[in-house]
């Protein structure tokens, strides 16, 4: 499943080559609490058609009516892009849908360029980050590669944001667990890929949509271009395995490191690679394990359910309290450490 953004991006692009006229809307800034984050689009065709979100569903319908022919509104503007804000007011946050306090302000762009769409989208398929500037007075907008993703951000003159390759998961063994983690990182619009050099798993995979890869692990993450929205999970439950992927990944940009286990297995591991690896305490402090929250999940499916959350948590720079890992709350609990 694509990203969102290159759904929004992608959709855009073909409705404008077909002759449709598009509004492409863009959460510029936010206060209070707001229902979509700073960067989020939609894009909104002459006739009513949405695809993408920027609130829970009533600033859309407002939208559609200013400006599409569709439950007569007046179709769509033409010329410089505008910012419209919304929640000012209690009555406006009540009638909108936004939380208590929630403002949201909007770039608006009217019918922008399908050939600077297609050609920003021709640089995400080749795996390149970039910049979109976006220039309010005219409407110009410039495409520069870079080597950094940078927060998205809006001056009031000129909006800078900043798109990216979708991100990508690599898994470390072909078992159940990874197939449930699979569906639910591919739902969430990761590029997905297992590897697992045990033909007997690989040929009973079952998950559509996910590249499968029958090399060593070790080559396998070194040839995979790990970049910072990559993440590495190791799932085989055979150290000879998961150990050489995690030596590879250790050392690379991935935004999250981890590997299943027991909080037994998961300190024997870490004793062992710095035993027979020259790994250090330090270099091992990206590395999760026992991987996901805490939520007493027993089943594959549930297991999966924990992993993603707390891969998600990472994905959004979100600082998760020790109490809520595995390893922290069965400490507290008492729980005996091979659980």
């Amino acid at each position: 499943m694509e990203s969102i953004d290159l759904l929004v991006l992608r959709t855009a692009r073909d409705w404008l080559a077909a002759g449709e006229h598009v509004l492409l809307a863009t959460v510029a800034r936010t206060w209070g609490s707001s229902p979509r984050p700073v960067g989020s689009m939609m894009a909104l065709r002459n006739d009513g058609r949405v695809v993408g979100s920027v609130s829970g569903g009533c600033i859309e319908d407002d939208l559609i009516h200013r400006y599409t022919t569709a439950h007569g509104g007046g179709g769509l503007k033409q010329g410089a892009p505008e910012v419209v804000r919304y929640g000012i007011s209690a009555d406006e946050a009540h009638r909108f849908g936004l939380p208590c306090g929630g403002t949201l302000e909007l770039i608006l762009e009217f019918d922008p360029s399908w050939q600077s769409l297609d050609e920003l989208l021709a640089q995400l398929d080749a795996g390149s980050l970039v910049r979109r500037r976006l220039a309010l007075e005219t409407g110009q907008v410039t495409l520069a590669p870079t080597a950094t993703p940078e927060l998205f951000s809006f001056d009031g003159v000129q909006m800078f944001n900043t798109l990216g390759p979708g991100y990508r998961m690599l898994m470390i063994g072909a078992g159940a667990l990874a197939e449930y983690l699979a569906t639910m990182a591919l739902f969430n619009g990761f590029k997905v890929a297992v590897c697992d050099p045990r033909p007997e798993y690989m040929q009973a995979w079952a998950v559509n949509g996910v590249e499968r890869i029958a090399g060593m692990p070790d080559d396998v993450v070194r040839d995979f271009a790990v970049d910072l929205r990559t993440c590495i999970v190791a799932l085989s439950h055979d150290p000879k395995l998961d150990d050489l992927a995690l030596l590879e990944a250790l050392h690379s940009p991935a935004f999250y490191i981890g590997a299943i286990g027991s909080r037994r297995n998961s300190r024997q591991r870490r004793e062992r690679l710095i035993e027979h690896f020259g790994e250090t305490q330090e270099s091992l402090e990206r590395l999760h394990g026992p991987i996901g929250i805490y939520i007493g999940s027993k089943t594959p499916a549930e297991i999966a359910v924990s992993v993603m959350a707390q891969i998600l948590a990472a994905k959004n720079g979100v600082s998760l309290p020790r109490e809520t890992s595995v390893a922290g709350s069965k400490a507290f609990e008492g729980l005996p450490e091979s659980s």
